[in-house]
């Protein structure tokens, strides 16, 4: 991990409301693509700064008690007089989750201030933040500011309630993925951007446009990672699957913590950001993924495995992933 400078999350945070298969049982958990990250991030031991938008209400309280407990601080500005967004999940048989959102998304000034104080390590965004107006203008803009002294990750992890047309769609996020150093997409991500194309097309061509590694989640068939010479495929950990709400989420968590730690990712004053932008694309540099590459997979692998048994996004501790 590159020194003691923070990871900056920026997205959204809200309050998932799960629904089971046949209606009746509720329950709210803190969530939120962005958020989950965060709090992932901070459950394994780093300092984590999350840049969002919650309300004073009993919803905002939830997630602000949920993430602060786990070492998420919340950026200046990040709490505002609204109601805090909910996106309620609907449970299939098996534990899939569809969404139905009461969201707003925008970044106040106060947090577009804080994002100029002070270089974090590392910079992840990703799903609603990144496409809902206006604050995705924000995201985008921020991502370029800050790409210069830290290392970026992104996940699109996209949400068709939310969106316009996967055509209308594609700029941005092609964008955001040759800002990348690393990105995590769904198998189910890629289909909806690009009908019709194998996700494994598309992203080994996101792998040659920018970042240095690009990670498809295949759900219970594990993973596959690109990179600009070839692939290699990530084994799934059995699970009992409670849910997989967050699941993504955890992956994406372990597999920065674990960059970070052996200094592929991170930045900072001076030229850290280009010394671990280099080392990784140095890593990737050739027809087999070196072992620190694989070893890091695997721990995002197991940390998506553990979130699903668990209800909610609920992602393991550095303790409870390394058992």
């Amino acid at each position: 991990m590159t020194g003691s400078l923070p990871a900056l999350v920026v997205g959204e945070a809200l309050v998932d409301v799960i629904a089971g298969p046949d209606g009746p049982r509720r329950s709210a958990h803190p969530g939120g693509s962005p958020a989950n990250v965060a709090l992932g991030l901070g459950r394994l031991g780093h300092p984590v700064r999350l840049a969002t938008r919650v309300g004073h209400d009993d919803y905002g309280r939830l997630v602000r008690v949920h993430l602060e407990s786990s070492g998420v601080e919340l950026a200046p500005g990040s709490v505002v007089d609204a109601t805090t967004s909910t996106a309620t999940a609907v449970l299939d048989r098996a534990g899939a989750a569809k969404y139905d959102f009461d969201i707003t998304w925008a970044l106040s000034v106060a947090v577009e201030e804080s994002l100029r104080e002070g270089p974090p390590a590392h910079a992840h965004t990703g799903s609603i933040a990144t496409a809902l107006a206006p604050g995705a203008d924000q995201v985008l803009n921020a991502l370029h500011a800050l790409r210069t002294s830290a290392t970026v990750s992104y996940d699109p992890n996209v949400r068709p309630a939310l969106l316009r047309s996967p055509e209308e769609e594609r700029e941005r996020v092609e964008e955001l993925v040759a800002l990348s150093d690393v990105v995590k997409a769904s198998e189910e991500d890629l289909a909806w951007l690009h009908p019709g194309e194998d996700p494994n097309r598309t992203a080994a061509r996101w792998a040659r446009s920018g970042p240095a590694l690009v990670v498809l989640t295949l759900g219970a068939d594990g993973a596959r990672a690109w990179w600009r010479h070839g692939y290699q495929d990530i084994a799934p950990i059995p699970a009992q699957v409670v849910d997989t709400v967050g699941a993504g989420d955890a992956f994406m968590a372990a597999l920065v913590s674990r960059l970070l730690h052996v200094g592929l990712l991170g930045g900072g004053p001076g030229l850290e950001a280009v010394t671990a932008r280099a080392a990784l694309r140095a890593a990737t540099d050739t027809d087999r993924l070196p072992q620190v590459l694989d070893e890091a997979l695997t721990v995002a692998a197991r940390a998506a495995a553990l979130t699903c048994t668990r209800e909610g996004a609920d992602p393991p501790t550095t303790a409870q992933l390394m058992v």
